[in-house]
């Protein structure tokens, strides 16, 4: 397989920031730097919903991300697009502080109607993972489960339209599977296959992706880069920092039953879970081998 560095990604562990980040870190002389950091939220569909009790991370009301947005509008946080938080997180230029990104999995229909006016009014940037396959059809992925909707998905012409509204489009997958449990062979097609369509249908780059049910594996960060990916969301938890490989990024789960406090104490809450810290040691070690620096 072609090395992660020759594809474009960056691997730095670590990256230095002058000015803005929202934290700090020990360095080995005991003296504090600040350190990039972005809290990357993730939503799925923005409505209106009954009362419910399963598959809450796939559903936010309405009525609540309106005012989860007024809070980052008027709370001092800087809500970035994607390109300025992979730049700060790479050390290539500084991150405001209190740095929030927003992304959006499946590309809801929904999102038009109830979370794009939103945005437009804050000039809030964003991101949305479309599903090339499952473009302009209804959500029928997910195990059938009674009373459970099959919402509409954006047509071609929904997702074209996005572009003029600061809304990037990234790749969700050909099909929405799980990589991490298909054959090598197949993860290349549905990673390659879905960033050929939705640039034929955007008439545009897509370097960003996000893996499907947050689904992969060391061999699926490989192929991401050799099929030209510079960026991969995770339902890894926790903040995006330096230490994080662009292809592993973390995100914060934003779901149903969050009020406004519970948002609010997502936004602080940056302690990465167990399954992330491995995934940082793994950044490390590879970017060490990469840079040629022995044990």
């Amino acid at each position: 397989m072609a090395d992660l560095r020759a594809s474009g990604v960056k691997a730095s562990s670590r990256a230095e920031v002058p000015s803005g980040a929202a934290g700090t870190i020990s360095s080995g002389s005991g003296e504090c730097r600040l350190e990039a950091r972005v809290s990357i939220l993730m939503y799925h569909q923005v409505g209106r919903f009954k009362a419910m009790r399963q598959h809450r991370a796939n559903y936010c009301d309405a009525g609540r991300f309106a005012r989860q947005m007024a809070l980052l509008a008027q709370g001092g946080f800087n809500v970035i697009a994607l390109e300025q938080a992979l730049a700060g997180l790479q050390g290539q230029q500084p991150l405001p502080p209190r740095a929030v990104l927003l992304t959006f999995d499946d590309a809801y229909a929904g999102f038009v109607e109830h979370a794009l006016p939103v945005l437009v009014a804050h000039a809030f940037p964003a991101v949305v993972y479309a599903i090339s396959g499952w473009v302009g059809q209804r959500m029928r992925w997910a195990t059938a489960t009674p009373g459970r909707a099959e919402p509409a998905l954006m047509s071609a012409a929904q997702l074209r339209g996005l572009k003029d509204s600061g809304v990037c489009i990234g790749s969700h997958g050909a099909n929405h599977r799980k990589l991490g449990e298909l054959a090598l062979a197949e993860q290349a097609r549905e990673l390659g296959q879905s960033r050929a369509a939705l640039e034929d249908l955007l008439g545009q780059a897509v370097p960003h992706l996000c893996y499907p049910f947050g689904s992969f594996t060391r061999a699926t960060v490989q192929l991401a880069a050799e099929a030209g990916y510079q960026s991969a969301m995770t339902c890894l938890r926790g903040a995006a920092t330096g230490s994080d490989h662009p292809l592993v990024l973390p995100r914060k789960a934003i779901s149903f039953g969050d009020n406004l406090m519970g948002f609010g104490w997502k936004l602080f809450k940056h302690r990465p879970k167990p399954a992330l810290e491995d995934w940082r040691r793994w950044s490390r070690e590879r970017s060490i081998l990469q840079a040629g620096v022995g044990p």
